[in-house]
């Protein structure tokens, strides 16, 4: 912990007509943490989750980022968001343009970068992952975890302040899912903040600074991977761990 909190969320709640999915969630998130959130579907991981760059906006409550309330109207969140970066579990690639033009275009459109100040980023970042040799392929001409990695490293090119991962390899053949965890793995090493929802328990115990289970639209319990997943206070969560590892 590093004590600079770089996301606050205070009592937010989330409701998609009458039905309520967060109920109440308070949690800090400080520089250079990394969040990893658990917990049965349905549990809200994935609402709280987009909850916090507003892709769903809270019902109530308030979400801090960077000590300015985004939950407040006359907030630009699209300023927010582009310290933000934010990784699905599907990769939302352009599929009419090549993966240099995929993570250049934010950069230049959004940020003023020149074209070939983006394109130097862009290449270092495909390097770093192992991907410099497929700038100008397409995505259909790659696979499952090539696309991640590029989804990644297109979130990294806007040089953001936390990335938000939502499940991030369920859409993957097992095979393929071990690539898009060794970058994760590289990237809570260099200090990134990270908040990520995820099914890879032996993943989360691996890199966690802090591990939250949600049920019910609620965290249950918050604790270091050791405690959390070595000696589960919350009974919910000890029948959830007994089904999952």
């Amino acid at each position: 912990m590093n004590g600079e909190p770089v996301i606050e969320v205070k009592g937010l709640q989330k409701s998609f007509g009458e039905l309520q999915v967060l109920k109440g969630i308070d949690t800090v998130i400080n520089k250079g943490d990394v969040v990893f959130v658990i917990g049965p579907s349905g549990s809200g991981k994935s609402t709280f989750l987009r909850c916090l760059n507003l892709l769903e906006d809270p019902t109530g409550g308030q979400i801090l980022f960077e000590g300015t309330d985004i939950t407040d109207p006359s907030n630009d969140i699209n300023l927010h968001r582009r310290k933000m970066g934010m990784v699905f579990q599907q990769f939302n690639l352009f599929p009419h343009l090549s993966i240099m033009k995929n993570l250049t275009i934010a950069p230049m459109k959004l940020l003023g970068k020149s074209k070939e100040e983006s394109e130097k980023t862009a290449y270092t970042l495909l390097e770093r992952v192992g991907l410099s040799n497929r700038a100008n392929a397409y995505p259909n001409q790659l696979s499952g975890g090539q696309k991640q990695r590029i989804a990644i490293v297109r979130a990294l090119c806007m040089s953001p302040d936390v990335m938000l991962f939502d499940e991030p390899t369920s859409a993957l053949d097992p095979e393929m899912v071990g690539e898009v965890l060794n970058v994760m793995r590289d990237l809570a090493n260099d200090g990134m903040t990270m908040v990520v929802v995820t099914h890879e328990m032996a993943f989360a115990k691996e890199i966690a600074s802090r591990v939250l289970f949600m049920d019910g639209g609620y965290i249950l319990e918050e604790n270091t991977p050791a405690e959390l997943f070595g000696n589960p206070q919350n009974e919910r969560l000890k029948s959830f761990l007994s089904k999952v590892i």
